[in-house]
């Protein structure tokens, strides 16, 4: 893919294939959302206001601030949850987007004591600690589950650390990455992963990536984001869902 700085406009129309994307690889339904660091300031990020990710066209799109203000001369609301972007983006400058989703195999894993663990080479990213966000430890026994406010953004960041992927106990999880095609890339992999761990875990001893063969298979993969972003558009386009 290019590697030349993309305007904001590019920016928000990589950001609406990357919602449409995701449902249509079923990561994300109702519910869940993408962000992407704004490219003409690194102290805020474009998310759709508080709409389904299928819906998302580039006039839905608004800038949020890192204190989870957002700017909007429509003064539209985006979603409660906009802490779980701006906290990470405080967190880590080098996260260009974030992906949150309740993808369904992940689930099992941030409840049980079954370790997420990179199965195959397309999700070798993962590498040997995929860490899980325990919302209590910063809200209380009480919380709704969902991540409203700055303080346990700050926690889910802090959970999240150096890693591409953090789970969420009964919640589901967040992708980040350099690119919005990485992000993506990740967020889609990690549910296949999961979905092929816990097939593989019925049949026996799983034999896991090593991590000289996660950090090869990552920086290869790292190298071809393009190939099935592209792929995925197009499967919108023969779906008559593209933006």
């Amino acid at each position: 893919m290019s590697t030349a700085p993309m305007t904001r406009e590019q920016a928000i129309d990589e950001l609406v294939w990357a919602n449409r994307i995701l449902v249509n690889e079923n990561v994300l339904d109702g519910f869940g959302h993408v962000s992407v660091r704004d490219p003409e300031r690194a102290d805020r990020f474009l998310i759709a206001r508080s709409i389904a990710p299928a819906l998302v066209t580039a006039a839905d799109v608004l800038g949020c601030d890192l204190d989870g203000t957002v700017h909007d001369a429509q003064e539209r609301r985006t979603y409660m949850e906009r802490f779980i972007h701006s906290e990470i983006y405080r967190a880590r400058p080098d996260v260009l987007a974030v992906v949150h989703s309740h993808s369904p195999a992940l689930i099992p894993f941030g409840v049980t004591g079954a370790r997420l663990r990179p199965i195959c080479h397309m999700s070798s990213f993962l590498g040997s600690l995929t860490p899980v966000f325990e919302i209590r430890l910063s809200g209380g026994e009480s919380t709704d589950m969902l991540v409203r406010n700055a303080a346990l953004g700050r926690a889910l960041a802090d959970t999240l650390g150096p890693h591409p992927v953090a789970l969420m106990r009964g919640h589901g999880g967040v992708a980040v990455g350099v690119s919005l095609p990485q992000a993506v890339f990740r967020a889609i992999y990690t549910e296949s992963n999961a979905r092929l761990q816990a097939q593989a875990m019925a049949l026996g001893a799983v034999e896991y990536l090593s991590a000289g063969e996660s950090g090869a298979a990552t920086e290869t993969n790292n190298g071809q984001l393009d190939r099935p972003w592209q792929l995925w558009k197009q499967r919108l386009v023969e779906a008559g869902r593209a933006p």
